[in-house]
């Protein structure tokens, strides 16, 4: 009895959700980081070819690495969903680490890298480094650094896609009719990368690319941030419905506080 009443019924996934999660996934400073990273090692290659072909033979090991990965966490979500008593918990503990992972982001808008932040493990860094210097050796050396660049980017990349996933499991929609969706959210993540290697094709100076992502890192944090604290708080509150004026509540104050910290007491931390 006590179970029927926190229950809330989810409504069906938002296309435009989803999707909005994808495009705010893609432009994460990380990924753009790391692949101009990749792009410059081509240039250097003076193998103008080389830019187009194995860009998008690395963007292809992203989307394949990204896919596989999503269709398996959307498995075991699926069924733990079935196990009333579990998911509630289950749900509970991922919305709570989809709204701190928020609040990580939107940490950054106002102090960039400083604290702790969703960013790549630095312990992999130098391996990042040394299979970018490779990949312009063969498609394969740039398939495989796409998979490798996935996997070691997650703590700075999977917080909206596992908001996504939950958002999606938790929404009742089945496994059949969300491989589609995975496919096209991965499409739309992967589609700023293959116009970046473009422009790169084109001629667009990397320095132009770079100074770009510096510049507009901080405003890339605080739309995810605020995605994933928003999504955070649905999935909570689709299990604990009391909750939901106290999350939003809470997730404003802890902004307000944070831009008075910056903007008013001169609490700053910049670069």
């Amino acid at each position: 009895m006590v179970v029927e009443q926190i229950i809330v019924a989810a409504p069906e996934a938002s296309l435009p959700i989803v999707l909005g999660g994808a495009l705010l996934d893609s432009i994460n400073p990380c990924v753009i980081g790391v692949l101009i990273l990749l792009l410059s090692v081509l240039i250097k290659s003076k193998k103008r070819r080389a830019i187009l072909v194995n860009g998008f033979v690395y963007t292809l090991g992203v989307y394949i690495t990204y896919l596989l990965g999503g269709i398996t966490l959307l498995a075991v979500f699926n069924t733990v969903r079935e196990v009333a008593l579990v998911s509630q918990m289950f749900y509970m503990v991922i919305g709570s680490f989809v709204i701190l992972a928020g609040f990580l982001e939107i940490k950054d808008y106002f102090w960039y890298g400083h604290g702790f932040s969703l960013a790549m493990p630095k312990r992999f860094v130098s391996t990042v480094e040394t299979h970018a210097q490779g990949s312009h050796k063969s498609l394969v050396a740039a398939f495989v650094f796409g998979v490798i660049v996935t996997l070691v980017e997650l703590p700075c990349t999977g917080a909206p896609y596992l908001a996504v996933l939950s958002y999606m499991s938790q929404s009742g929609m089945s496994y059949f009719n969300a491989v589609p969706l995975l496919l096209l959210y991965n499409l739309v993540f992967i589609t700023p990368l293959l116009f970046i290697i473009y422009m790169a094709y084109s001629g667009v100076g990397l320095k132009k690319l770079e100074k770009w992502r510096k510049e507009n890192r901080g405003l890339m944090r605080l739309l995810v941030g605020l995605f994933l604290a928003g999504l955070g708080v649905w999935i909570i509150s689709t299990v604990a419905s009391y909750l939901l004026l106290h999350l939003i509540g809470g997730m404003a104050l802890v902004i307000i506080i944070m831009a008075l910290l910056k903007y008013v007491v001169g609490y700053h931390k910049d670069d």
